[in-house]
Parts: structure tokens; C-alpha cells; sequence
């Protein structure tokens, strides 16, 4: 059985024979290695080499850093089939996703090449009477990054490149279902001229993250995954003084007008909702098309182009897609189906039932689609991570539109500025032109300023509670004091109001 651990000061650790993890191969459902769960010891032991490190690498000139950077975009495009490869087996990525997943994690890299130039600071003479100002960039120290399992090449490059070129060390938690790119990432940058101990890789489950969010060696954290466990590690590094970005669960939903070109919208609903199995963060699982014919001829187009897609395994270039990450994964997605078809939802595509001949135990589904959504139903109030499109039809759209709180909105408008949205105040606007898109830019100001106008006011969970857009004018606010002097924007509320129904 294959083993994955540490890589901590430029070299394998097997890590502690105490805590284990499996690693399925998604294709097969068989378990193909064991990861190696990182103890408080070994985390201390990778923090302590990660800061010795990080004194002498900070002194390092930016043009020095930036050839390590540059050695390490040419390592990468040199292993790139070899990183694909090896993201597939433990993802289920088809292998063109996969490349694509550590292509979008080099252009980050290529961008932290410039380095010498990003990281310059400002010099202003005279600013006031014998008052020059001056600014430096300057690195923190150790830095952390706890990434998801949808991508674990990209993510990973996303944070550690930016942050070890100005001149950080990196402690790096990657998601214990795909865990081997990035330590095979961490030892290109070890061949790319990175000094040992600078990028530290150490795999583990919530133990680590919090111990991570405790230390008081690591400066500051950025974290990507659902928005539950955001909110928690948000709270948590910023109660311990850290520096945060917690990047939560996406929901995306697209609006079908009727003008729309609907051959090219369901090749795009097609790769948005079915690509790399749904495993996106930008995926479009639910679609909304105004009026009963945009439905029934976005159905009729949709249902066509389902049927054309082929499901293979990660290593079939022929695939449309392969199987989702584990079987908890699938799990998780047929019972937030389950909950819409109890909820009424017509399921119009079943794909529960999928078996890929030849590899029946695999976690491989087949496509679904939906219309009629539930209200109140997680796979359309929630991020499944799963390949489904759902046709959800509006009601009421002269008056109202109801709309998820906690969700995000994709919307597609059409492309002619004849057939543009007409603004919200305005007396002529068709009936058919409200959206969720605008009801979703009208409630986020209150997420943005509280009722003075100068506190920030953020939503802190997901909620089934509807937010109703009412067609009746709000009041302009008063300018609070910090808006008077011109330390606040002052934010004014449009011709409709928003109010929260329960």
C-alpha cells in the first residue's frame, strides 16, 4: 500500500503511525494509499523550520526570488502531464481538467515572476512642510494555507507562489482526499532553488487546522472550502490575531431571457453544470428561464445536449467527465436529490443508478436534471459539488421574486443594448424583467453598511429564509458623521427596497 506523508525542510516524512487516513481511487472505489494525519509534534517541527528558514529567505533580494519562481513555472509546464496524471487518479478529473487545474495555478506563478516590481513601495517628497512620506512592502513571516480537495493544484499555487515570493515561509494543509500533488509541488519548488523549510506541506485533518489557527508563529491564514467551516476559521485565526481570508461555498445560478441565443446557452449550461462532475466552485447547477417558452425550448435543447455526454473514467480522453472524489461525496449529493423529489421537485434525469461498465464500484454518477424546484431544497439553496442541472420556473414576476439568502447569482443578460435591462426605476420596465440578479445587488447593501452607513454588516451563515424584493421606494439615508467629514462612501438605496420574509 502506497504511503503519503509530510514533506517538511525539503525532505519525506512518513509521518506518525497513530492516525491514518484512506485515499480512494475514485475510478475503481478501491483505497490506494494511506495519508499520514500529522500530529501536534510534527506540526510544531515544520513551524519551527518554516520560521528558522524564513529569516534568511526574506533576506534573499526580490530579482533572486524571482528566478526561483521562474525555474519552478519551467518545472511545471516540463511535469505537467505527470502532475495531471497524478491529480486524476486521486480526484477523478478527467486528465484535460486536470491540466487545466494546474495551468490556472501557473499563470499565478508567472504573475508572482514579477515580483521585483509588485513588492516596490512609494517615496512622496514635500508632503507637508519638511514632510517626505515613504512606504515598504515587507513579509510577514509564516504563513499558512488550507485548501480544498476540487483543486488541489491551482489553490495550492494560488496562495503559496504570491506569498513565498515576497518572501514568506509557507505552511500548506492540503485536503486529505488528494493529497500527492501538492507534495509533489513542494518538491519542484525544492528543485526550483527554494531554500529547505521555506514551503512546508503537512497533511492532516481538523486537529491541525486548529492547531494551525492557534500558533502564535503563523501570522496569517487564507483558507478555501464551504462556507460553514470558513466562518469557523475566520473566527477562530482572527480571535488568535492572524491575518484572514476564509473564501466560502459558491452557489451560482444562471437566468435564461427569452431573447437569449439558446444554442450557445446550453453549451454553456453544459460545461458550467456538467464539467469536471459539478466539482467547481463556479459551476451552475440551477438555471432559471423567464416565461413558459424559453422553459419549454430550453428543456427540449438541454435534454439533447445531456444525452451526447459521455461518462468515463479520469483517464479516458474521450470523457466528458469522470466520477466525483469518494463515496461519502455521492452520498452526500443523492440525498440533497432525494430531499427535492420529497419536496416535489420532478426529477426529468435520474442518474443515482449509474454503474460505468467495468468499474461498478467506482463513485461515477450519471447526469440529472430537474425542474420545479423546492423551495426550502439543498441542492438548490446549497453547493452540492455534484453534475445536475435544475430548471427552476418563476412565479410572480410582475410583483416579486423570492430568492435564497446566503446563495450567490450568476445571470446571463442579453448582449444588445436594445434589449438591455431598463434601470429599476424605471415607470416602462417589463414585467418580465425583474431578476434574482437584482434583487440579490439590492439586499447586499445592507450587507455592506449598516443603517448609519459606515459599519460593515456581513451575513455569517446559509439560510433558507426568503428575501423579498418589494416594489415600493426606500428613503434615502442620512449622511452619518463619518460620511460629513469624507472618511465614509455614502451608499443610497435604489427605487425598491428589500425586506427579509420568514
Amino acid at each position: 500500500m502506497r504511503k503519503v506523508g509530510h514533506f517538511i525542510a525539503g525532505r519525506h516524512m512518513a509521518g506518525e503511525p497513530q492516525r491514518w487516513s484512506e485515499v480512494f481511487d475514485p475510478n475503481t472505489g478501491a483505497v490506494q494509499a494511506e495519508l499520514a494525519l500529522a500530529t501536534q509534534a510534527e506540526l510544531e517541527h515544520a513551524i519551527a523550520d518554516a520560521v528558522a528558514a524564513q529569516r534568511g529567505w526574506a533576506q534573499v533580494n526580490p530579482q533572486r526570488r524571482a528566478r526561483v519562481m521562474f525555474e519552478f513555472k519551467r518545472l511545471l509546464e516540463v511535469h505537467m502531464d505527470e502532475l495531471a496524471a497524478l491529480l486524476s487518479s486521486e480526484h477523478g478529473k478527467v486528465h484535460a481538467d486536470s491540466r487545466g487545474d494546474i495551468q490556472r495555478g501557473l499563470e499565478v506563478i508567472e504573475f508572482a515572476c514579477g515580483i521585483p516590481h509588485l513588492t516596490k513601495g512609494e517615496y512622496t517628497q514635500g508632503a507637508g512642510p519638511g514632510i517626505d512620506v515613504y512606504s515598504a512592502r515587507q513579509p510577514l513571516g509564516v504563513v499558512a494555507g488550507i485548501t480544498p480537495f476540487n483543486f488541489p493544484a491551482m489553490i495550492p499555487m494560488w496562495m503559496f507562489g504570491p506569498a513565498i515570493a515576497c518572501g514568506n515561509a509557507f505552511i500548506l494543509k492540503p485536503s486529505e482526499r488528494d493529497p500527492s500533488v501538492p507534495v509533489r509541488l513542494a518538491e519542484l519548488m525544492i528543485e526550483a532553488g527554494l531554500p529547505p523549510g521555506v514551503l512546508n506541506v503537512v497533511q492532516g485533518d481538523k486537529e491541525i487546522v486548529e492547531a494551525i489557527l492557534r500558533h502564535r508563529d503563523i501570522k496569517a491564514v487564507s483558507f478555501v472550502g464551504s462556507s460553514d467551516i470558513a466562518q469557523s476559521v475566520y473566527a477562530m485565526g482572527a480571535a488568535h490575531g492572524k491575518r484572514v481570508q476564509a473564501m466560502g461555498g459558491a452557489k451560482n445560478h444562471g437566468i435564461v431571457m427569452p431573447d437569449a441565443d439558446l444554442d450557445q446557452t446550453v453549451a454553456d449550461i453544459i460545461g458550467a453544470a456538467y464539467g469536471s462532475a459539478g466539482e467547481r466552485c463556479m459551476a451552475l447547477p440551477v438555471v432559471v428561464p423567464v416565461g413558459e417558452a424559453t422553459a419549454v425550448a430550453l428543456r427540449e435543447k438541454l435534454l439533447a445536449a445531456i444525452a451526447k455526454l459521455r461518462i468515463g473514467v479520469s483517464s479516458d480522453d474521450q470523457a466528458h467527465y469522470g466520477p466525483v472524489v469518494t463515496a461519502a461525496h455521492k452520498a452526500r449529493i443523492e440525498s440533497h436529490i432525494q430531499t427535492g423529489v420529497d419536496e416535489g421537485a420532478e426529477l426529468v434525469l435520474d442518474g443515482r443508478g449509474f454503474k460505468l461498465p467495468g468499474h461498478e464500484n467506482g463513485f461515477s454518477w450519471g447526469p440529472r436534471c430537474s425542474t420545479t424546484c423546492a423551495k426550502a431544497w439543498p441542492a438548490t439553496t446549497r453547493r452540492s459539488s455534484g453534475r445536475c442541472c435544475r430548471s427552476c420556473a418563476p412565479t410572480a414576476w410582475s410583483r416579486r421574486w423570492a430568492w435564497p439568502r446566503g446563495t450567490s447569482t450568476a445571470t446571463a443578460w442579453p448582449s444588445s443594448p436594445a434589449t438591455a435591462m431598463p434601470r429599476a426605476s424605471s415607470p416602462t420596465r417589463s414585467k418580465s424583467a425583474w431578476s434574482a440578479s437584482t434583487c440579490r445587488s439590492r439586499c447586499r447593501s445592507r450587507t455592506t453598511a449598516s443603517a448609519a452607513g459606515n459599519v460593515p454588516v456581513f451575513p455569517t451563515s446559509t439560510s433558507t429564509a426568503r428575501t423579498a424584493c418589494v416594489s415600493t421606494p426606500a428613503p434615502r439615508p442620512s449622511p452619518s458623521a463619518g460620511q460629513k467629514a469624507g472618511r465614509f462612501p455614502t451608499r443610497v438605496s435604489s427605487s425598491r427596497r428589500c425586506a427579509d420574509t420568514r
